[in-house]
């Protein structure tokens, strides 16, 4: 009797140990896909992390090339991303790892609203500062031309005013002369008789002409092309005047009639016709000729 029931008893007891081990087999294998399934989705999850890190690198570099932006603040804050993705590359997918690196990425975003936020107040004020440039350049060129514009007609103006102010010489008339002991000037045709030729001219009014002292220069030129008088030489800033004679005269922009008295030689007293030319400073004011038998 007594070992029936111990038969029994080992019987209920191996019942029970068979039971447990297929209770522990079934936890074990739930156990292990389970652990499967977690580490299948922390992967998952760590990859999702890198790409939302990798879209939010190309949204930055987009802003920055696109606007061509060096705001140091937004190009640091991409750096920062760059460096924390290399993290999530390089670590081992676990529940807190991915839990801070959601947390971080949160953060990121609402700075980049922040950022791009920042961002556009720069793009419209480089494109306000671009506005204001070109409108200045279009006034700065309209300035300029009109300056242009100005100088011209005051070039014009001033050429105008010297043209104008140019002393005007009426009725130039050339003549020999015979010079008595006296001094008394008497006219002559005769080329053999003549002494010297005197050249008298009017000098018009003008309003406009400088008031003052004015030189006058004369010269006659025998039909052989000499140069009579005393054949002097005026230097001026835009060249040099060959002269016979010349004579100062105070103009007070009135009427002024001048005569100049010319010496020549005997050699240069010849038969034919004469050149005279008269010059105030070194513009010529007018020109004439004479005739000698």
């Amino acid at each position: 009797m007594s070992t029936e029931n111990n038969n029994t008893k080992f019987k209920v007891l191996l019942g029970i140990l068979s039971v447990l081990l297929i209770v522990l087999s079934v936890y074990t294998f739930r156990l292990y896909n389970s652990s499967k399934n977690t580490e299948s989705t922390l992967t998952s999850q760590k990859a999702e992390i890198e790409t939302e890190l990798e879209d939010l690198i190309t949204n930055y570099d987009e802003i920055i090339q696109e606007n061509e932006i060096k705001d140091n603040s937004i190009i640091e804050a991409r750096q920062r991303i760059e460096v924390l993705l290399d993290s999530v590359k390089n670590a081992e997918a676990n529940v807190q790892l991915i839990r801070r690196y959601k947390i971080e990425i949160g953060k990121l975003k609402t700075e980049r609203k922040l950022m791009f936020r920042k961002a556009d107040s720069l793009i419209a004020a480089n494109q306000l500062l671009a506005t204001e440039r070109d409108s200045t350049i279009t006034v700065l060129g309209e300035t300029i031309r009109v300056v242009d514009s100005v100088t011209e007609q005051n070039e014009a103006l001033a050429e105008t005013i010297k043209t104008g102010s140019i002393v005007k010489t009426l009725d130039l008339i050339g003549s020999a002369v015979i010079v008595r002991k006296s001094g008394k000037l008497v006219e002559t045709q005769r080329s053999s008789r003549a002494d010297k030729v005197r050249a008298c001219f009017t000098l018009s009014p003008n309003p406009i002409a400088e008031k003052g002292d004015r030189l006058l220069f004369v010269q006659v030129i025998n039909p052989k092309n000499n140069l009579l008088g005393k054949k002097a030489v005026m230097e001026f800033g835009d060249g040099t005047l060959n002269y016979s004679e010349s004579t100062k005269v105070y103009y007070e922009n009135e009427e002024l009639d001048v005569c100049i008295l010319v010496a020549a030689n005997e050699a240069d007293l010849v038969k034919g016709t004469y050149t005279i030319n008269v010059f105030d400073g070194s513009t010529q004011v007018a020109t004439s000729t004479m005739e000698l038998k």
